[in-house]
């Protein structure tokens, strides 16, 4: 199918899934992940209506934003290196997906001040055993938030989280309800909290009815990947 024709086909199940959750269609955001994508490719999404891509590294994103239309809302959501933030700050990144560490906000900080700017976040969440994840323990949640309460150009606007890569319906569904327990309580302590943000190609069904308002879709949307070694 072509590109179009995926996101035709997500998007009927992202509404049949809304349906089902007993959420309104049209409440949940599609980022289409667009790692290793062209820029003629997100170009096809574009015009098939998408406007939230999500890229992963920083010198993918500034190359296809600087010849990609400004109305695209920008999504970075591969782990960011502090080495990386002075390329991202200036170019109106709509959302960062990966906060996980205080060294990280600090650097984010230093970067918003220099360009009186602001940067919106979502906190990554751990909640697996992977060893490939990474993200925010949830014991370590609370110190967390209090820690953040020091960096006021950091604007957090939810959480992100992964279910586990390999598991049946039912573990991968309990990491997301869990995800919006969390979701919930720490929406009750900060004013902004707008995006649960869990479920990528092979389990945003699953996301959508436990709660995710936002999912991260690459294959579904792109087709299968092919990495350059």
């Amino acid at each position: 199918m072509s590109i179009r024709q995926n996101i035709e086909s997500v998007l009927e199940k992202i509404a049949v899934y809304c349906r089902k959750a007993g959420v309104p269609e049209g409440s949940v955001d599609l980022v289409a992940v667009s790692k290793t994508v062209t820029a003629d490719k997100i170009k096809e999404a574009y015009d098939a209506g998408l406007r939230m891509f999500g890229e992963n590294r920083v010198s993918e994103f500034v190359q296809k934003s600087g010849n990609l239309p400004e109305e695209i809302k920008w999504n970075l959501i591969g782990q960011l290196q502090t080495n990386k933030v002075k390329y991202i700050i200036d170019k109106s990144i709509y959302l960062l997906h990966s906060l996980d560490r205080v060294s990280l906000a600090k650097k984010l900080q230093t970067q918003c001040e220099k360009r009186d700017t602001e940067v919106n976040a979502l906190i990554q969440l751990k909640l697996t055993r992977e060893e490939t994840k990474s993200g925010v323990d949830e014991d370590k949640m609370d110190d967390f938030l209090e820690e953040l309460e020091a960096f006021d150009r950091i604007k957090v606007k939810g959480i992100m989280t992964m279910g586990p890569a390999f598991g049946e319906e039912k573990e991968i569904r309990d990491v997301f309800a869990k995800a919006r327990n969390i979701f919930d309580k720490i929406s009750s302590r900060l004013t902004g909290m707008e995006h649960l943000s869990m479920g990528m190609s092979q389990d945003y069904g699953w996301a959508i009815l436990e709660g995710s308002n936002m999912v991260r879709i690459g294959t579904a949307v792109f087709g299968d990947r092919h990495y350059v070694a």
